[in-house]
Protein backbone atom coordinates (compact mmCIF):
# COMPACT_ATOMS: atom_id res chain seq x y z
CA UNK A 1 0.00 0.00 0.00
CA UNK A 2 1.26 3.45 -0.70
CA UNK A 3 0.54 6.74 1.22
CA UNK A 4 1.48 10.43 1.52
CA UNK A 5 1.90 11.02 4.66
CA UNK A 6 1.07 15.21 5.26
CA UNK A 7 2.72 17.09 7.80
CA UNK A 8 0.37 20.04 8.84
CA UNK A 9 0.61 23.31 11.36
CA UNK A 10 -2.66 23.19 11.77
CA UNK A 11 -6.24 21.76 11.72
CA UNK A 12 -7.60 24.04 9.02
CA UNK A 13 -4.87 22.38 6.44
CA UNK A 14 -6.39 19.04 7.27
CA UNK A 15 -9.99 19.96 6.61
CA UNK A 16 -8.87 22.24 3.62
CA UNK A 17 -7.04 18.87 1.81
CA UNK A 18 -9.83 16.57 2.77
CA UNK A 19 -11.79 18.27 0.33
CA UNK A 20 -8.75 18.76 -2.30
CA UNK A 21 -7.15 15.65 -2.17
CA UNK A 22 -9.62 13.32 -3.42
CA UNK A 23 -9.82 15.32 -6.99
CA UNK A 24 -5.70 14.67 -6.69
CA UNK A 25 -5.14 11.43 -5.82
CA UNK A 26 -5.27 8.30 -8.16
CA UNK A 27 -7.50 5.71 -6.62
CA UNK A 28 -5.58 3.01 -4.08
CA UNK A 29 -3.53 6.40 -2.60
CA UNK A 30 -3.67 6.18 1.05
CA UNK A 31 -3.42 9.75 2.65
CA UNK A 32 -2.84 10.45 5.80
CA UNK A 33 -2.44 13.87 7.93
CA UNK A 34 -0.47 14.72 11.03
CA UNK A 35 -1.65 17.97 12.50
CA UNK A 36 0.69 19.82 14.98
CA UNK A 37 0.00 22.73 17.36
CA UNK A 38 1.15 25.29 15.40
CA UNK A 39 4.24 26.21 13.49
CA UNK A 40 6.56 25.98 16.51
CA UNK A 41 5.16 22.35 17.33
CA UNK A 42 5.50 21.26 13.62
CA UNK A 43 9.50 22.59 13.60
CA UNK A 44 10.43 20.72 17.12
CA UNK A 45 8.55 17.23 16.67
CA UNK A 46 9.38 16.92 13.15
CA UNK A 47 12.82 15.68 12.54
CA UNK A 48 11.53 12.47 15.50
CA UNK A 49 7.97 12.04 13.85
CA UNK A 50 9.31 11.42 10.35
CA UNK A 51 12.04 9.11 11.77
CA UNK A 52 9.66 7.00 13.34
CA UNK A 53 7.18 6.53 10.45
CA UNK A 54 8.36 3.12 8.74
CA UNK A 55 5.80 2.57 6.39
CA UNK A 56 7.60 1.18 3.30
CA UNK A 57 7.04 3.72 0.22
CA UNK A 58 5.40 6.64 2.08
CA UNK A 59 5.65 9.86 0.83
CA UNK A 60 6.35 13.18 3.27
CA UNK A 61 4.50 16.67 2.24
CA UNK A 62 5.11 19.52 5.14
CA UNK A 63 3.11 22.39 4.75
CA UNK A 64 3.39 25.39 6.63
CA UNK A 65 2.16 29.02 6.26
CA UNK A 66 4.91 30.91 5.35
CA UNK A 67 3.27 33.92 7.40
CA UNK A 68 6.54 36.60 8.07
CA UNK A 69 9.37 34.20 7.74
CA UNK A 70 11.83 34.11 5.13
CA UNK A 71 11.11 31.99 2.13
CA UNK A 72 14.20 30.60 1.51
CA UNK A 73 15.62 30.33 5.34
CA UNK A 74 12.27 28.53 6.01
CA UNK A 75 12.37 25.96 3.54
CA UNK A 76 16.23 25.28 4.49
CA UNK A 77 15.34 24.91 8.10
CA UNK A 78 12.06 22.51 7.10
CA UNK A 79 14.85 20.21 4.48
CA UNK A 80 17.83 20.29 6.62
CA UNK A 81 15.13 18.74 9.36
CA UNK A 82 13.83 16.91 6.61
CA UNK A 83 17.72 15.49 6.12
CA UNK A 84 18.24 14.76 9.71
CA UNK A 85 15.54 12.44 10.17
CA UNK A 86 16.58 10.19 7.29
CA UNK A 87 13.54 11.68 4.96
CA UNK A 88 15.67 14.35 2.89
CA UNK A 89 13.29 13.70 -0.34
CA UNK A 90 10.16 15.01 1.76
CA UNK A 91 8.07 17.88 -0.37
CA UNK A 92 8.08 21.21 1.68
CA UNK A 93 5.47 23.38 0.47
CA UNK A 94 4.80 26.82 2.08
CA UNK A 95 1.53 28.91 1.73
CA UNK A 96 2.49 32.17 1.32
CA UNK A 97 2.03 34.40 3.49
CA UNK A 98 -1.17 32.13 4.59
CA UNK A 99 -3.63 29.10 3.64
CA UNK A 100 -6.25 32.15 3.27
CA UNK A 101 -4.41 33.53 0.50
CA UNK A 102 -5.03 30.44 -1.49
CA UNK A 103 -8.78 30.98 -1.07
CA UNK A 104 -9.00 34.59 -1.88
CA UNK A 105 -6.88 33.66 -4.94
CA UNK A 106 -10.22 31.39 -5.87
CA UNK A 107 -13.00 33.74 -4.34
CA UNK A 108 -15.77 31.50 -6.42
CA UNK A 109 -14.86 28.39 -4.05
CA UNK A 110 -15.15 31.02 -0.92
CA UNK A 111 -18.21 31.77 -2.32
CA UNK A 112 -19.74 28.50 -3.13
CA UNK A 113 -18.24 26.95 -0.21
CA UNK A 114 -19.58 29.89 2.35
CA UNK A 115 -22.85 30.11 0.63
CA UNK A 116 -21.93 33.82 0.25
CA UNK A 117 -23.83 35.29 -2.95
CA UNK A 118 -21.53 37.34 -5.34
CA UNK A 119 -18.47 37.06 -3.80
CA UNK A 120 -16.95 36.21 -6.61
CA UNK A 121 -17.54 39.33 -8.77
CA UNK A 122 -14.72 41.09 -6.29
CA UNK A 123 -11.92 38.57 -8.13
CA UNK A 124 -10.48 40.94 -10.36
CA UNK A 125 -9.94 43.65 -7.40
CA UNK A 126 -5.78 44.37 -7.35
CA UNK A 127 -5.02 42.65 -3.97
CA UNK A 128 -6.92 39.15 -4.86
CA UNK A 129 -5.35 39.00 -8.50
CA UNK A 130 -2.22 38.15 -6.00
CA UNK A 131 -3.34 37.45 -2.62
CA UNK A 132 -0.19 35.80 -1.97
CA UNK A 133 1.06 39.67 -1.24
CA UNK A 134 -1.11 39.82 1.47
CA UNK A 135 0.42 39.37 5.17
CA UNK A 136 -2.80 39.60 6.66
CA UNK A 137 -4.85 37.09 4.27
CA UNK A 138 -7.00 35.41 7.19
CA UNK A 139 -8.45 38.78 8.15
CA UNK A 140 -9.03 40.17 4.71
CA UNK A 141 -11.20 36.60 4.01
CA UNK A 142 -12.96 37.44 7.35
CA UNK A 143 -14.09 40.67 6.43
CA UNK A 144 -14.93 39.74 2.81
CA UNK A 145 -16.86 37.06 4.42
CA UNK A 146 -18.20 39.33 6.97
CA UNK A 147 -16.89 36.79 10.12
CA UNK A 148 -18.71 33.79 8.05
CA UNK A 149 -15.34 32.75 7.50
CA UNK A 150 -13.33 30.59 10.79
CA UNK A 151 -10.67 28.52 10.03
CA UNK A 152 -11.04 25.10 10.29
CA UNK A 153 -15.20 25.13 9.24
CA UNK A 154 -14.38 27.90 6.26
CA UNK A 155 -11.14 25.52 5.05
CA UNK A 156 -13.54 22.44 5.16
CA UNK A 157 -16.47 24.39 3.21
CA UNK A 158 -13.69 25.38 0.45
CA UNK A 159 -11.57 23.28 -0.02
CA UNK A 160 -13.49 20.76 -2.21
CA UNK A 161 -14.56 23.37 -4.43
CA UNK A 162 -11.06 25.12 -5.14
CA UNK A 163 -10.14 24.75 -8.83
CA UNK A 164 -7.02 22.90 -9.18
CA UNK A 165 -5.16 25.17 -11.87
CA UNK A 166 -5.87 28.20 -10.29
CA UNK A 167 -2.72 30.41 -10.83
CA UNK A 168 -3.66 33.10 -8.71
CA UNK A 169 -1.80 31.84 -5.92
CA UNK A 170 1.86 31.02 -6.73
CA UNK A 171 1.56 28.75 -3.82
CA UNK A 172 -1.41 26.82 -4.05
CA UNK A 173 -0.40 26.17 -8.08
CA UNK A 174 3.52 25.28 -6.47
CA UNK A 175 1.31 22.88 -4.24
CA UNK A 176 -0.43 21.47 -6.66
CA UNK A 177 1.89 20.46 -8.78
CA UNK A 178 4.38 19.66 -6.09
CA UNK A 179 1.83 16.94 -5.18
CA UNK A 180 1.12 15.83 -9.01
CA UNK A 181 4.98 15.24 -8.88
CA UNK A 182 4.65 12.98 -5.44
CA UNK A 183 1.67 11.39 -7.07
CA UNK A 184 4.07 10.63 -10.29
CA UNK A 185 6.89 8.91 -7.85
CA UNK A 186 4.22 6.99 -6.20
CA UNK A 187 3.26 5.67 -9.72
CA UNK A 188 7.38 4.97 -10.80
CA UNK A 189 7.65 3.02 -6.93
CA UNK A 190 4.73 1.18 -7.55
CA UNK A 191 6.13 0.16 -11.11
CA UNK A 192 9.68 -0.63 -9.81
CA UNK A 193 7.78 -2.73 -7.08
CA UNK A 194 5.97 -4.65 -9.23
CA UNK A 195 8.77 -5.78 -12.12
Amino acid sequence: MSVIVFFLEEASAKAMLEGLMPRLLPPGLQVQYIVFEGKQDLEKQIVKKLRVYLVPHARFVILRDKDSSDCIALKNLLRQKCIESGKPDALIRLACHKLESWYLADLQAVEVGLNIANLSSKQNKAKYRNPDLLANADEELSKLSNGIYQKVGGSRAIGPHLVLSNTRSKSFSVFVKGINKVIQMNQEDSLDATS
